[in-house]
């Protein structure tokens, strides 16, 4: 059978493809386990892995959920078993860019949602359709959606269902980047490789911070930093002399 999720690893970046590019990268549960499979690999992979790219196969990124499989009654291996895997996701210790084109429907927006980065081209399509179908969300639309752009932003896309393009995301912060279609790849691997040339032990330590503290009052969240900073990691030394010694030979 051909594989749901693809994994390919490239200079220490892993890239995740949905794939299921007839059917639009439409998620079901057999593409949610073999995600999670994925997703459990590289979380203890952290000395080959430092940053994962979460992307579709095809046409677009996703157009949502299944909804034959939501009318055929789906059968997840445990409760709430979507949702955890999305969770999963976007407490990898690594940074996750989650970079979209085309279709990014109510529950693939779900999933792009646990990116740390969303990353994407001018023709993506982003929407949140559970009103249309009389459905409420159940993979996180309500919590990461007003965190990302706003409760009342939130509150428009929730309740209209209207689509928004690529550069309205950028515009809203839903998206951190738009890019013109033409130069989606392009761009997306200079993004890789920027984040890539930095300490991974810091990004993983940035975003732990960033994780535990979303949501405390300015005074906790400080005091938590200095409480539980991971402070200096093994390659400060290393870098630092590059820098010296790069410094050095242009003076």
């Amino acid at each position: 059978m051909t594989a749901l999720v693809l994994r390919e690893d490239r200079d220490g970046c892993a890239i995740l493809t949905l794939n299921r590019p007839d059917k639009l990268n439409s998620l079901n549960v057999e593409l949610f386990a073999e995600l999670e499979r994925h997703v459990d690999a590289i979380a203890g992979q952290t000395d080959s892995v430092g940053l994962v790219v979460v992307r579709g196969g095809g046409k677009c990124f996703s157009a949502g959920h299944d909804l034959n499989d939501i009318a055929a009654g789906e059968k997840p291996p445990r409760p709430h078993f979507q949702a955890s895997v999305i969770e999963k996701l976007a407490n990898l210790p690594q940074p996750v860019i989650t970079a979209v084109h085309g279709h990014c429907y109510t529950g693939a927006l779900e999933l792009a949602l646990a990116g740390d980065i969303v990353f994407c081209s001018e023709n993506a399509k982003f929407a949140d359709t559970h009103a249309r179908w009389s459905l409420s969300p159940v993979w996180g639309m309500s919590q990461r959606l007003p965190r990302r752009v706003g409760l009342p932003k939130a509150r428009e896309m929730m309740f209209t269902c209207r689509t928004y393009t690529g550069r309205q995301a950028e515009a809203m912060g839903l998206a951190n980047t738009c890019v013109a279609d033409a130069d989606f790849e392009a761009e997306l691997a200079a993004l890789t490789k920027a984040i890539l040339a930095n300490s991974w032990y810091s990004h993983r330590a940035n975003k732990a911070l960033l994780v535990e503290t979303d949501g405390l009052p300015l005074a906790a969240g400080l005091s938590y930093e200095i409480a539980r900073s991971r402070g200096v990691g093994p390659d400060m030394a290393d870098r630092i002399a590059a820098f010296q010694n790069k410094t050095a030979k242009i003076s």
